[in-house]
């Protein structure tokens, strides 16, 4: 692997931050990008997992007319040689997935898009999340109104190769009448927002989002079918916990914010040092996890009074623990397998540590802190996983763009990790599809959504794959896993998705993939850095 110099790097950073922050369009769809819709498509042979928690089941035929799914039909009998010259046969185009698994398309519920300080155009982040089998994000937000709203619209069309998109927009984004500082203010720009193409809010609490303007807002977003969710900030969280925001009747906690500090043991704030600044993201990022052992032990009363308490609520926990597991294990995030081949050099440069660029906080990162995450995440772990057993929604989100989490890739590790905190295969399954779904079409009071489930009725958004998933979520990687081959003694690369189906049309994963390594290597070649390698100092 070739490195580039320490030098080099720098430069890529301080370009990145003296970058225009907003998203760039992505370019129409060409010929030949997606296969589709067809007046009749046949999956044929798979093994379905229909997101829903029922386990697998196959082969089967699935058939698609239009962007639809119109049929699930038996295709034979495990063990048994397929049935040949099956119906339907008037098909238009098929697929042949005998043996491989078939998946709702994931649903990605936290996500911004490549921002121009990160990569040309949208496009970047979009053929990373559906090589990753992503068909359906939430953008808290994906970009600038102006720009969001038209890439929303463009993805419904198809018109780009993008996943559908809703789009939630920051509290005053994109709102010609200035800053909302008031209940009434809060009031207008939400009935603004839904006449304005927008899904939901995304509230990041703080000195300007007081109580009253949040409850406004939510108060108003429910009147109208919004969404809400929310980070609830440091700078915020002593007036608004996750309990508080909660009995205002917020839909989702995104992130971990507001949990702990609801189950504060010895105070009503965590104890930071005196010495700590908001500003300062090492202090922000690094002593937040210090609030681990100042809370309720995992199955005290209060605990359990707590989790209760949000599931009667209906709050949605979106845990996101990929973007901040680089916390936990710095070196880990740094020299992931995808970076040398799919990060773009100005997102490299926006990772490296930096006093500008956002969530780049690694100045003198400790092995003090890394131990201190360690004990944060198994608490939060600990949190989520028991709201799931006693039957709280959680769903999937990832927040890439960030801390060494690059676009798509972040969304198998967040697998991972729900694996990791005590959901078993399908239920994280489960979380990554039906709930990301249930949650976005709940506030429109649509009680069965057409996506999230592999059923007939449902649009045709689809993951299939080669490796069995609930084995193995490592093999959802784009750059998949390694394997010993038994035959030839040596190490080879397995999984990847094979393909996504979005609305009907057919994606090759592996061309997705092979488009952004090529978009990859041309900003390369643009900036005069070496084509092979990112900078490890």
């Amino acid at each position: 692997m070739l490195a580039v110099l320490a030098s080099t790097s720098l430069a890529v950073t301080q370009t990145a931050a003296q970058a225009q922050a907003g998203a760039n369009p992505a370019p129409a769809r060409k010929s030949g990008e997606g296969a589709g819709p067809f007046n009749k498509m046949v999956i044929r042979g798979a093994i379905l997992i229909d997101g829903t928690g029922a386990p697998p089941r196959g082969p089967v035929d699935i058939v698609i007319t239009g962007n639809k799914i119109t049929e699930i039909n038996q295709a034979g009998t495990p063990g048994l040689p397929l049935k040949q010259d099956r119906e339907p046969r008037d098909f238009d185009y098929e697929v042949d997935a005998t043996g491989m698994y078939v998946m709702p398309g994931f649903i990605d519920m936290h996500v911004h898009g490549s921002s121009a300080d990160k990569a040309p155009d949208l496009s970047y982040s979009y053929k990373l999340w559906l090589a990753h089998g992503v068909t359906s994000v939430r953008g808290v937000n994906l970009a600038p109104w102006s720009v969001s709203t038209t890439e929303k619209a463009r993805s419904a069309r198809n018109e780009i190769v993008a996943p559908r998109i809703f789009d939630y927009q920051r509290l005053g984004s994109g709102w010609a009448n200035g800053q909302v500082l008031t209940p009434l203010q809060a009031r207008e720009w939400v009935r603004w927002a839904a006449k304005n193409n927008v899904d939901g809010i995304k509230f990041g609490i703080g000195p300007t989002e007081g109580p009253e303007v949040f409850k406004a807002a939510i108060d108003e977003a429910k009147k109208l079918g919004l969404g809400t969710t929310a980070h609830l900030s440091q700078n915020g969280v002593a007036m608004m916990n996750a309990r508080k925001a909660g009995d205002a009747g917020l839909g989702t906690v995104t992130h971990f914010y507001g949990h702990m500090e609801s189950l504060l043991k010895d105070g009503v704030i965590q104890d930071f040092t005196t010495d700590y600044n908001f500003n300062d993201e090492q202090y922000r990022f690094g002593e937040v996890a210090d609030i681990w052992n100042q809370i309720y032990e995992p199955g005290s009363p209060e605990w359990k009074e707590y989790l209760a308490h949000q599931k009667e609520n209906g709050v949605v926990f979106d845990p996101t623990m990929t973007i901040y597991a680089a916390s936990r294990d710095l070196m880990r995030a740094r020299n992931a397998d995808w970076h040398d081949k799919y990060t773009m050099p100005q997102l490299w440069g926006f990772y490296q540590s930096s006093r500008i660029n956002h969530g780049s906080y690694f100045f003198d990162w400790t092995t003090k802190r890394e131990v201190q995450w360690r004990n944060f995440y198994k608490r939060f772990m600990d949190i989520v996983n028991d709201y799931k057993k006693i039957g709280g929604r959680v769903v999937t989100g990832t927040d890439s763009g960030f801390i060494f989490k690059t676009y798509g890739f972040g969304f198998p590790e967040e697998m991972e990790l729900l694996q990791e905190a005590g959901f078993n295969p399908l239920e994280v399954v489960q979380a990554s599809t039906m709930n990301g779904a249930l949650t976005l079409y709940e506030p429109k009071g649509v009680v069965d959504p057409p996506i999230g489930m592999v059923r007939v009725g449902k649009l045709a958004d689809l993951v299939i794959v080669k490796e069995n998933p609930l084995q193995n979520f490592k093999t959802l990687y784009g750059t998949g896993t390694l394997r010993l081959n038994e035959q030839t003694q040596q190490l080879e690369r397995v999984g990847g998705v094979s393909y996504t189906v979005k609305d009907g049309i057919v994606y090759d994963a592996k061309k997705l993939l092979a488009d952004v390594a090529d978009m990859v290597a041309a900003e390369k070649r643009r900036l005069g850095l070496p084509e092979e390698g990112v900078s490890r100092q």
